[in-house]
Parts: C-alpha cells; sequence; structure tokens
C-alpha cells in the first residue's frame, strides 16, 4: 500500500531572473515526523518552503497534502490548509502585546478588517480600535490553554520590543498553534538563541511531535538535527542530493553531500609561541544609560600576537557591550583601553578602526552592512577614503571591482550578479562572507570577531574556522566572542567567562571541559565562591 505523506513537493522548481534557485526538487514530510531539511547557504531551503507557505509561486511542480494535490498562492491559502511558518527573522509587531501578535491576522479578525482601507493605514489606529472588536477573554482562554499543554509560557500582556529573542520565538510558534496549524515549518529556528534556549527549543519541537504535528526543520547545526530528526533531505545548489533516515546515517555523511565533499570541522591548530601584547583592557566598565546598571563591571584583561582569546558566556552577560567599549560604538564610563601600547580610549570609530582594529560584528545588518547597497559599495565601506579605492576625491572604480572581484573569489561569496548586486537581496550567509572577508583582508594587529560563524552552513563554518587560525598563524591578535562551546573549545588559546558583566574565570582549552566551562558560565561557580567568601567573614 503505497504511504500517504502530511505533504509532498514533487518537482518543484523556482526562477529568479537567471538565478535557479530550486531545480525539480523532490520534498516527502510523514505525518508526525520531523524531516531536517539541510544545505548550504543559498541552496534553495528557504526557498521551497516559501513556496510551501505560499510567499512564492512555484514555475513548475505540484504540492500534495494527505494525497491530494493542492493550489497555495499566499500564506492564507497556506493557513487554511493548516499549514503555518516560523521565519528567520521574526514577523512580529514590536509594539503590540504578545496577545495582540497572536490573534493578528487570525480568521475573526480578518472579518472586520476586508471592507475597511482605514485600518490598513496605521498601526496606532488599528491598535486603538481594531482590537476592541476582539473577543479578548475568549482569545486569551484559548491561548493560555495552548501555553500550558505545550509548555510555552510567555507573558500575554508584555509588547514584543520588551520581551527576549526567545520569548519571541515562542510567540511565533503559539501563533500556529492558535490556527490550528498541524505542518509546521521553522526557517533557522537555532540561529539566534543561546546554548540553553536551544535545549529548550528542542524539547518543544519533540513535545510537538508527540501530539502529532508534522514539522519541517531547517538548520545548519547538524547536532540538532541528530537530535530531533526523524528523516533528513538534502539539497545542493539548488538540486535535490537525497533523503536518508537519521537513524541510518552520520554527521558526516550529511555534511558531506551538503557540500560535495568532506568536511573537516577538528580544525588543526598549531602550538606557537605567543608575541607581544596588542590589546590590553584596563577595568573597564559600562554603564547601561536606560537602567543604569553596570553591564560590564571592572573587566580587565589583554591579547597578544598569534594568540585567540574567547569572551564565552550565555548571551546578555556583557560581552558584546565589552565589544561596542573596545569598538567605540558604545560609550564607556571608565577604565582604558590600549592598542600597541597607545590609549584609545577616547578615540572616534574610525579613529580606533584606523589604528589596527579590523571587526566582524555579530549584527551584520545593523554594524556590518548598508543592505541597499552592492557587494562593490560594502566591500570599501570603511576604506571608500584610501588609496587605491579614491583617486582626486572620486571613487576609483577599476580598483574597487578588481579588489571587491578578489573577496568574491577568495571567499566564496555566491551572488546573482556578481558584484553589482545589492546585497539585501543575498542570502545571510553570503553577507557573512562579505563581512568576513572585508575586515580579514583589511591586514590589520587586532581582528575582532562576534559571532563570526552565526548562520552559516558547514562547509562556510569550516572555511571560516581555517580562516581565523590563519590570522592566527600569521601573528595577528585575535579576540573572539563565541555561544558555540565547540568552537570556543577548538579555536581558543585562552577561555575568559563572562557572567553579569564580569570575567569570572580563566581557562586553557587542554585543561578544562565542557561541563566546568557550563558551571561558571550560568553563574554556578560564582554562587560558590561568594557563599565561601560570606562564611569566611563571619
Amino acid at each position: 500500500m503505497e504511504e500517504i505523506y502530511a505533504i509532498e513537493m514533487l518537482g518543484i522548481s523556482k526562477r529568479f531572473g537567471n538565478i535557479l534557485a530550486n531545480d525539480h526538487i523532490d520534498i516527502r514530510l510523514k505525518k508526525g515526523h520531523i524531516l531536517a531539511l539541510c544545505g548550504e547557504n543559498g541552496a534553495g531551503k528557504s526557498t521551497i518552503m516559501s513556496i510551501l507557505f505560499g510567499l512564492y509561486e512555484p514555475d513548475e511542480g505540484v504540492i500534495k497534502k494527505e494525497g491530494e494535490v493542492v493550489k497555495i498562492n499566499n500564506p492564507n491559502d497556506a493557513t487554511k490548509l493548516n499549514i503555518g511558518m516560523v521565519h528567520q527573522h521574526f514577523k512580529l509587531v514590536d509594539t503590540f502585546t504578545v496577545l495582540q501578535n497572536i490573534i493578528l491576522g487570525e480568521e475573526t479578525l480578518r472579518e472586520y478588517t476586508n471592507n475597511l482601507n482605514i485600518f490598513k493605514k496605521s498601526f496606532n489606529f488599528l491598535n486603538k480600535h481594531l482590537f476592541k472588536l476582539i473577543d479578548y477573554k475568549k482569545a486569551r482562554s484559548e491561548i493560555i490553554e495552548i501555553i500550558n499543554k505545550y509548555d510555552l509560557h510567555v507573558d500575554l500582556d508584555k509588547k514584543i520590543k520588551d520581551i527576549s529573542v526567545e520569548m519571541q520565538q515562542k510567540v511565533e510558534i503559539i501563533k500556529m498553534l492558535y490556527r490550528h496549524n498541524d505542518i509546521l515549518i521553522f526557517d533557522e529556528p537555532t540561529a539566534v538563541l543561546t546554548e540553553q534556549e536551544i535545549q529548550d527549543f528542542l524539547k518543544i519541537l519533540k513535545n510537538l511531535k508527540k501530539e502529532g504535528k508534522s514539522i519541517i526543520f531547517i538548520s545548519h547545526k547538524l547536532n540538532e538535527v541528530f537530535s530531533v530528526s526523524d528523516e533528513i533531505t538534502v539539497i545542493r545548489k539548488g538540486k535535490y542530493i537525497d533523503t536518508l533516515l537519521t537513524k541510518d546515517t552520520s554527521k558526516e555523511e550529511i555534511s558531506a553531500l551538503m557540500v560535495g565533499r568532506k568536511v573537516d570541522l577538528n580544525s588543526k591548530k598549531h602550538q606557537k609561541s605567543i608575541g607581544e601584547e596588542v590589546l590590553r583592557v584596563e577595568h573597564l566598565t559600562i554603564i547601561d544609560p536606560i537602567s543604569k546598571k553596570k553591564v560590564v563591571n571592572d573587566v580587565s584583561f589583554n591579547v597578544r600576537k598569534g594568540e585567540i582569546v574567547t569572551l564565552a558566556g550565555i548571551d546578555g552577560n556583557g560581552q558584546q557591550e565589552v565589544i561596542y567599549g573596545i569598538t567605540g560604538i558604545k560609550k564607556t564610563s571608565g577604565g582604558l583601553i590600549l592598542l600597541n601600547g597607545k590609549d584609545i580610549s577616547k578615540f572616534s570609530i574610525r579613529e580606533r578602526m584606523k589604528s589596527g582594529i579590523s571587526h566582524i560584528p555579530e549584527d551584520r545588518h545593523k554594524y556590518g552592512l548598508v543592505l541597499d547597497y552592492t557587494i562593490y559599495e560594502n566591500s570599501i565601506l570603511d576604506r571608500y577614503y584610501e588609496k587605491p579605492f579614491s583617486k582626486y576625491f572620486f571613487l576609483h572604480d577599476k580598483e574597487i571591482k578588481k579588489y571587491t572581484d578578489h573577496l568574491i573569489n577568495k571567499y566564496d561569496i555566491r551572488s546573482s550578479n556578481e558584484g553589482n548586486t545589492i546585497t539585501r537581496s543575498m542570502s545571510g550567509g553570503n553577507q557573512q562572507k562579505i563581512i568576513v572577508g572585508r575586515e580579514i583582508e583589511r591586514e590589520q594587529d587586532l581582528l575582532i570577531a562576534v559571532q563570526p560563524t552565526r548562520g552559516l552552513d558547514i562547509g562556510a563554518i569550516e572555511g571560516i574556522h581555517h580562516l581565523i587560525l590563519e590570522q592566527r598563524d600569521k601573528d595577528k591578535a585575535i579576540l573572539l566572542v563565541s555561544l558555540e562551546l565547540d568552537q570556543v573549545l577548538t579555536l581558543s588559546d585562552r577561555i575568559l567567562v563572562m557572567y553579569e558583566g564580569e570575567i569570572v574565570g580563566e581557562f586553557k582549552p587542554l585543561h578544562v571541559n565542557r561541563e566546568t566551562l557550563g558551571l561558571y558560565m550560568s553563574g554556578a561557580k560564582k554562587a560558590i565562591v561568594n557563599a565561601i567568601k560570606e562564611g569566611n567573614d563571619e
């Protein structure tokens, strides 16, 4: 007897101009199963899931739900078929409450808005008048039932802008469940979560599966894929490669299928002598202007030539603020920042960069790129005024093109129109490669890399690991910030663990394990030390 699938996508093709994003791809999702969809950045994963959710229409192919051919022209059609999607970048209204976001767009709401164009003109007017038409008591009751059933606890009355990324993700999941979706799509759902938040999310996925939901899970992180999936479908460069049972394959096999070659993430780090001090931070303190709390409290450390020093910790414990202080993005409240012995504490951002700092920022959209600029323009974003890119106060297009083409080739930056491609249209992984290539090519004394592999596929991660180690071997000083413990232990020469704005431990990778790092990162060790101190004082 032929098996009936929850969803089948057969022979799906989608073209954008000259780019064939999906080339006759087949996706089959069994009922009550978790199917992981894996592939490199730009392989076409998000495109084919956007087709399933109705954001794009396929040029070729058919979609079946439970054996019946269905037509999905838009997200409303997908919703009627009980298909829901949590996008990599959440689709929430920051100024609305959690409850309002969950019910926004729900069928009873649409009945009121179909013929009321005035409501579409102003979110403020919508917030003030339209939500009064909703039966809040009934909606709240239904949502609380979902929250309790799936252990998705959120404060329904808080505004989206006031809750964490993890909470926002829970809101997106509740939105799907409130609409009675039984086909759930998650596009890179853990890309912005901490290690503990990831584990919590994976438990949620398992609970949803137990309730009979059918799930498609897009992820680059093979530990997560192997933790929760039943099957794995691999696509590469827009083509279907294979579908394998998770229990019958390995991370090495999936990696090779994704990239087209064997991948080695166990980067070999050579022992080498450490050189002179490049960066010294003394008693750095940063006070948050809103809460008035010390987000960085009396932090001191140094980084020397040929050394990778990693700031590790759970997200939100001051690592990012330390980097903001060093690079000049945030104003410091106290302390000194010395670069090659020179006090740069009062320098502007540009002066600090010119003094010898390259910076790969965590937020590539806010601090790394101008999304509506081309690759050509972004590749010289902080150097446009320098020779050879500027000549007689005019940009030297020939030199800019030559340099950008070098970046594109060396760092495997994939785009539809080479250097003329608008950066906004590119995948997150290829956007990241522009920044990584640009900052490494600047050949500065200090490379600051914050979450440099976030959102990247396994092949790109391997490449960036090798690039960072190559810079170390060239005697560059490297300050790394990472939430990935495997990355921390693989790349670091020294690990500094931060908790609540302070450095609470310093380790050599060979002399520490994941469990010990976890204790320091969670603050457990600090609590024990403080308790001992208090006991001695008494």
